[in-house]
């Protein structure tokens, strides 16, 4: 069959590249194209646009940057006419992936989503439009069935793929000697983010902190998608050292960790590394976002938990006095940092055992069979 696959920000890559391995290994015809990125065409589809392209964050961001989402529309509508797939499989990024789906309706071509935008978190109407438009929709949380089920619309519960991503992970023993790291002080992880947007916004406050506990090495996780002149020029302007899409091994290495909210947050709470999580964009995307969203928390850590497991510092309660003090709160020897670490234990419990991406892949084919 003909599957083409749609991912707009590096996690989506991520999760795309485990499905499409799964995808292979179950249907031996499988031809597969993509809008994504280096995660998914390694994995073995042909990848025709990379997500970095399409990537914009925040409301005024995206109106600014509308003329380069439409012509990308386009050109993402001619793809898929001239493949002419069996299904289109929408990996979250809702804005871009709805208005796929609702041309992919115009045009008879089935439509799965993988991995559901967070309508849950604001303008829950759109679970409506997803009813209309999708044929069958994958959800990694188990709250999203839940919600979605007040829409009338039943959803598979896949379990979440990050707990793939983590239990596959082996640590590299030459972590330290591969990107020539000091060993003499304990390490706090920083977690920028992987847009420019937000990576320039964010890393700005967290450098703030390297004054202020002299006894630690800081290490940031850098992304290979964004200019490594941009990293290099960081680390001989502060005592901070830089490893490249070594996420895991970093945060393995950790005794905490400062995380910008995304998919980056439950993976360091699967990895069972305590954590501050931080957030900036803005003022105007700010100001409209605090009007939409419908949820107490930003994070994943604390939304399926239901309650506060990390600390939130959001725009302008983010700053170094704050994170300073939040981030010695959850040192080794603390009572923040048992309750947080008791925290995790239950979200894993909720999430359930590995095995998303081979669950999504079975149940798609089944579906596509039948």
């Amino acid at each position: 069959m003909k599957y083409f696959l749609i991912a707009g920000e590096r996690s989506g890559d991520l999760h795309g590249s485990n499905l499409i391995k799964e995808l292979r290994a179950k249907d031996k015809q499988a031809e597969l194209q993509c809008w994504g990125g280096e995660m998914m065409e390694e994995a073995g589809a042909r990848l025709l646009k990379h997500y970095k392209e399409i990537s914009f964050m925040g409301f005024v961001e995206v109106l600014a940057n509308a003329s380069k989402i439409k012509q990308a529309l386009k050109t993402c509508k001619e793809n898929i006419l001239a493949f002419q797939p069996d299904v289109i499989i929408l990996i979250d990024f809702g804005g871009f992936n709805l208005r796929i789906a609702k041309f992919a309706k115009e045009n008879g071509i089935k439509v799965f989503y993988y991995i559901s935008p967070k309508v849950w978190a604001w303008n829950q109407s759109r679970a409506k439009k997803i009813k209309a438009l999708v044929d069958r929709m994958f959800v990694i949380f188990p709250f999203e069935v839940d919600f979605y089920r007040k829409y009338n619309y039943e959803v598979d519960y896949v379990g979440n793929p990050l707990n793939d991503a983590v239990a596959a992970f082996k640590k590299n023993p030459n972590f330290f000697a591969d990107n020539e790291l000091p060993t003499d002080k304990p390490f706090i992880a920083l977690l920028p983010g992987s847009r420019m947007q937000e990576v320039k916004a964010i890393l700005t406050v967290m450098l703030k902190l390297i004054p202020s506990l002299p006894n630690y090495q800081f290490v940031i996780a850098a992304v290979s998608n964004l200019p490594r002149q941009y990293y290099e020029d960081i680390k001989k302007e502060y005592w901070v050292e830089v490893v490249y899409d070594q996420a895991y091994d970093l945060l393995s290495h950790s005794t905490a960790a400062v995380v910008t909210s995304g998919t980056a947050t439950l993976e360091t709470a699967l990895l069972e590394v305590p954590q501050v999580v931080v957030y900036k964009t803005s003022g105007l995307s700010y100001t409209i976002a605090k009007l939409l969203i419908k949820v107490k928390f930003i994070s994943l850590v604390n939304l399926i938990a239901g309650k506060e497991v990390v600390k939130e510092l959001i725009q302008k309660e983010f700053n170094d006095l704050a994170l300073s003090k939040e981030l010695r709160n959850i040192m080794p020897r603390t009572r923040d940092r048992e309750e947080q670490l008791k925290g995790y234990k239950e979200i894993k419990q909720a999430l359930g055992k590995p095995g998303a991406s081979e669950k999504a892949a079975t149940l798609m084919i089944n579906y596509l069979k039948s």
